[in-house]
């Protein structure tokens, strides 16, 4: 067991403090995957009135938070960052024992999380990120005068993020949810996810004791357990949230879309809800490196068991007399992968589920699966129950990766085909003309990424190809692999629906601080009291738009 066991307390962070549990409450464990049996200690479900204290104290701690100085919440970002390096192995070993992701993995995972807040820290110091745009006035224009006009991105308001199953810290707690949401000036509730909750309390405490540390409200920072998805409706039912930040299932982002748009005020839902991530793989790139990007797309296809939100999925493959036996090769290379423990037990069994229905599906071939071990075969599909203590016991439910087999035809007249399939499953589709090639991508839907392959002289020639899946992606590769998503400004991570509910934002890189403002326009404010960055002098010395020219000059009175 891990030695940092005793350091949990299983209670939800309630506005800075550990929230007592109250009577009546569900009581939970997290699941060990790579046995199946239960983690101690017991965590304990937030009871409504705790979450609305929650909400209640983010929204009072807003306007403290709003009109802190860029300098302190960049302090707050970096010594989250310090605080989850202090935490040193007994992080990893909780995650690992929560997860079954292996040391390295998390230990990665860590630097980039840890390098997301940092790198928030350094746009917020730095100041020009909140666009400031100035149109001076012209009194003296006709026939009507000109106002002076000011605008700045402030702060949307608390938001609610919910941690992801498949990066228990990078996408989670302190992940680039919360690190964007707070660089912007807002409170952040977080909804911990049930299969880490021991790691979720760990990075939780690391930000309710920085908060407290600079005298920040604690208001600034809560996180709710909750077994079920109660806890996560009735959190964006609340008036006082202003925005819902999401990573995970089509169905659960969707679900959580619908509650935040059917309130009196309604309000976004930001969602990366997954993808198909679909390979084309064009007859020039095939005879020249076929080898070379069937193991590429192996390791890509199986890496972390295929539970990435950028796993390729779909392979679509055009006519070449090299195909076929391409296709065996990457089959092959795909199930002799070795594959670990699903994150869940209703992870796994939603994998096996799907991978059975593709395989009895008319028109689709197995070519292959890994065969499994005595670490990977099922004893048990059974999944914890809320509220009764009882959790299931023995090892995951994993066969192995699967490669599949199929014609356009078929692909297009079965939707189950065209679904995410989160876990190490490929299919592989056959195309005979050019034209199918053009009819595949532009039946691909919306999604995070795709990628081509292609010598040079067929990328220029299928131009069309590359214009249609850019209408349709967030990211378009080039000769690579999907997964390996780059922490860095340029990053896009987003997609038309249904990978995102929000294709014009992105929840990787610098401009993901983006879903968390809201622009306001200041009409013939006296300068004292507009923002300082919108002020004459410009104090900050940002970058600004001043009469529809970038500078970062002063502006003349």
């Amino acid at each position: 067991m891990p030695h940092n066991t005793q350091q949990l307390h299983g209670c939800s962070l309630v506005a800075g403090a550990p929230a007592t549990p109250e009577g009546g409450v569900n009581e939970f464990a997290a699941i060990d995957p790579a046995r199946g049996e239960p983690l101690p200690p017991s965590f304990f479900e937030v009871s409504e009135s705790l979450l609305e204290q929650a909400a209640t104290a983010a929204n009072e701690a807003q306007l403290v938070l709003s009109e802190t100085k860029p300098e302190t919440r960049a302090a707050l970002l970096r010594q989250i960052a310090e605080g989850l390096e202090q935490l040193g192995d007994a992080l990893i070993e909780r995650c690992g024992a929560e997860t079954a992701l292996p040391a390295a993995r998390l230990e990665n995972e860590r630097g980039r999380t840890v390098k997301q807040l940092r790198m928030f820290a350094d746009l917020v110091e730095e100041g020009s990120w909140v666009d400031a745009r100035i149109d001076r006035a012209l009194p003296d224009r006709t026939p009507a005068p000109k106002p002076d006009l000011r605008r700045v991105l402030v702060p949307i308001g608390p938001v609610a993020v919910f941690g992801a199953s498949n990066f228990p810290l990078a996408f989670s707690v302190a992940g680039g949810d919360t690190a964007a949401a707070l660089a912007a000036g807002n409170p952040v509730v977080v909804k911990a996810h049930p299969s880490h909750p021991g790691t979720s309390e760990l990075v939780g405490e690391v930000i309710r004791a920085a908060v407290a540390r600079l005298g920040l409200p604690g208001g600034a920072f809560s996180m709710l357990h909750g077994a079920g998805t109660q806890v996560g409706a009735a959190l964006v039912g609340r008036p006082e949230i202003q925005a819902v930040a999401f990573t995970g299932s089509l169905s659960g982002g969707r679900a959580l879309f619908d509650i935040a748009a059917a309130r009196p005020q309604p309000i976004p839902v930001f969602a990366e809800m997954g993808s198909t991530n679909p390979v084309f793989v064009l007859p020039g790139a095939l005879r020249a490196r076929g080898s070379e990007i069937a193991h590429g797309l192996a390791a890509s296809a199986t890496l972390g068991t295929g539970q990435f939100c950028t796993q390729p999925g779909v392979v679509f493959v055009p006519q070449a007399p090299e195909r076929d036996d391409w296709i065996e090769e990457c089959a092959r290379a795909i199930t002799a992968q070795s594959c670990s423990a699903m994150l869940t037990p209703q992870i796994a069994a939603a994998f096996e589920d799907a991978a059975a229905r593709i395989e009895a599906s008319p028109g689709v071939t197995r070519l292959g699966i890994t065969p499994a071990t005595p670490e990977t075969t099922p004893n048990n599909l059974g999944s914890p129950q809320s509220g009764s203590g009882s959790v299931p016991t023995g090892a995951m439910p994993l066969g192995g990766a699967r490669a599949f087999r199929t014609d356009l035809e078929t692909y297009l007249s079965t939707p189950l085909l065209r679904s995410e399939v989160f876990g190490p499953c490929t299919i592989f589709v056959t195309l005979e003309t050019d034209a199918e090639l053009l009819k595949a991508a532009a039946a691909i839907g919306g999604q995070l990424t795709a990628t081509v392959h292609g010598d040079p002289a067929e990328l220029t020639q299928h131009r069309e190809l590359n214009a249609i899946l850019a209408g349709s992606v967030g990211r378009l590769i080039f000769n690579g692999v999907p997964t390996g998503v780059e922490v860095c400004s340029a990053m896009q991570h987003g997609g038309p629906y249904p990978a995102t509910t929000a294709p014009q934002f992105t929840s990787v890189g610098t401009a993901a601080i983006e879903r968390f403002v809201r622009p306001v326009c200041y009409q013939d404010m006296p300068q004292e009291l507009l923002p300082v960055e919108l002020r004459d002098d410009n104090p900050r010395g940002i970058l600004r738009q001043v009469d529809g020219v970038y500078t970062r000059a002063a502006v003349e009175p």
